[in-house]
C-alpha cells in the first residue's frame, strides 16, 4: 500500500500558489540532479515569476535521492517526491502532477537534454495566448534540431513520430517529447494510467480528445552528457504502435478489411475467366475460398468501423470530463486547516 506524506492540496485559498511548476521524473540521475535543478531555478527566478521544482525519485538505486534531500534542505522551492520502487517515467510524472501546484505545469528531463530555457519560453506562450492550453518543445519542427545525438537513435525517434503522426488528428511534429508546459485547468481533467514513457502519447491524445488546442516551439535536442540513457527500444516501439492502433483502428481494420475483400473479388474474377474458357476444376475450392475471403473482409471492415464508433465514444466522454472539471473548478475552495504545504513529499510501503 502506497502512503503519500506531506499535504498536496491544492484547494487551500491561503496556501501560496506559484506561478509555475517544474517536474522532473529522475532514476538513478544523481550525476545530473544538482546540475539541471540548479538550472531550472536560474532559468526561472530572473524573471521574478514565483516557482517551484518538484524532482521525482522513480525508485532510484544510486544516491539520487540523497542528493535531492541535500538540495531541498537549503531552497524552498524544491519539493522531493519519492517512492521505493521504480516505477516508470509515466508513475513520476502521475506523482509530480499530482503534487504539482502551480498555475502552469512543466516537465522536463533529468538530463539536460533540452535547455531548461524552454520552460520560460512555453509560459510565455501559454501566458500571452489564451487560447493555448498546452505546448510542446518540439525538434522535429521547422526551427527545431537535433545536435550530437546518435544516429540510429534519432532515426528511430523520427521514425516513430512519423508514425504516430497518423494517429493524431493535428499537425504536430514531436509526440513523444516529455518537454511540455501545461495550464492548470488540463493537468486537473487529466485521469491518467500509464506507468511507461507512453505517458506522453495518453497526455496528448487525451487533451486533444477534450478539445484543448496545442501548440509546438522550435527546440534543440541534444546527446545526454552524463548518465546512462534510460531508452527501452523494444518497449516503446511496441508502445508506439499499440497506441496508433488504439487511435486510428481504421488504419489496421480497413486496411486487412480491403486487402481480403479486393483478393475475394480478384479470385471472383478468375473463377468467371475459367469458367469462360472451361477450364475450371470443379475440385479445387476456389469458389469456397473467394466466399471466405469476401465475407472476411466484410467482417473485419465491420470491426474497424465498430472501433471507430468506440473511439468516438471515448472522445465524447473526455469532453464531457472536461466540462466537469471546468464547472468543478469554479465553484469556491473548500476551507482547510493547513495553510502551508510541506516541502518534502514521499510515498513508501507500508505494512
Amino acid at each position: 500500500m502506497m502512503q503519500s506524506m506531506g499535504n498536496t492540496d491544492n484547494q487551500c485559498p491561503e496556501a501560496p500558489i506559484p506561478d509555475i511548476s517544474v517536474i522532473i521524473p529522475m532514476y538513478n540521475e544523481q550525476e545530473n540532479a544538482a546540475d539541471t535543478i540548479q538550472r531550472v531555478a536560474d532559468t526561472i527566478a530572473p524573471s521574478g515569476k514565483s516557482f517551484e521544482i518538484i524532482p521525482v525519485n522513480d525508485g532510484s538505486t544510486d544516491d539520487t535521492l540523497a542528493v535531492l534531500h541535500r538540495l531541498a534542505e537549503g531552497d524552498d522551492h524544491i519539493r522531493v517526491v519519492s517512492y521505493g520502487t521504480n516505477g516508470g517515467r509515466g508513475k513520476a510524472l502521475r506523482c509530480g502532477l499530482k503534487a504539482a501546484r502551480g498555475r502552469y505545469v512543466a516537465t522536463i528531463d533529468a538530463d539536460l537534454s533540452y535547455d531548461p530555457k524552454y520552460i520560460m519560453q512555453m509560459y510565455r506562450v501559454l501566458d500571452q495566448e489564451q487560447d493555448v492550453d498546452v505546448v510542446l518543445a518540439s525538434p522535429y519542427m521547422k526551427g527545431g534540431s537535433a545536435q550530437g545525438v546518435a544516429r540510429d537513435r534519432l532515426f528511430i525517434s523520427r521514425l516513430g513520430n512519423r508514425i504516430l503522426q497518423m494517429a493524431i488528428p493535428e499537425d504536430i511534429h514531436t509526440l513523444t517529447c516529455i518537454v511540455r508546459c501545461y495550464r492548470r485547468d488540463v493537468i486537473e481533467s487529466l485521469d491518467l494510467e500509464s506507468d511507461g514513457k507512453e505517458i506522453h502519447l495518453e497526455i496528448l491524445s487525451k487533451i486533444l480528445a477534450m478539445g484543448y488546442r496545442v501548440k509546438e516551439i522550435p527546440a534543440v535536442l541534444t546527446a545526454r552528457k552524463r548518465g546512462s540513457s534510460k531508452f527501452a527500444f523494444r518497449a516503446t516501439a511496441l508502445s508506439h504502435i499499440v497506441f496508433t492502433v488504439f487511435q486510428r483502428p481504421s488504419l489496421l481494420f480497413g486496411f486487412l478489411g480491403l486487402v481480403l475483400t479486393l483478393t475475394g473479388l480478384g479470385l471472383g474474377v478468375y473463377i468467371v475467366a475459367l469458367y469462360y474458357v472451361e477450364a475450371l476444376n470443379p475440385n479445387r475450392p476456389l469458389i469456397t475460398l473467394m466466399i471466405l475471403f469476401i465475407l472476411g473482409g466484410i467482417q473485419i471492415l465491420s470491426f474497424g468501423f465498430l472501433a471507430s464508433q468506440v473511439n468516438l465514444l471515448r472522445r465524447d466522454v473526455l469532453q464531457s470530463r472536461r466540462a466537469i472539471s471546468r464547472i468543478y473548478s469554479s465553484l469556491p475552495p473548500r476551507p482547510c486547516d493547513s495553510p502551508e504545504g510541506d516541502k518534502s513529499l514521499s510515498e513508501k510501503k507500508s505494512a
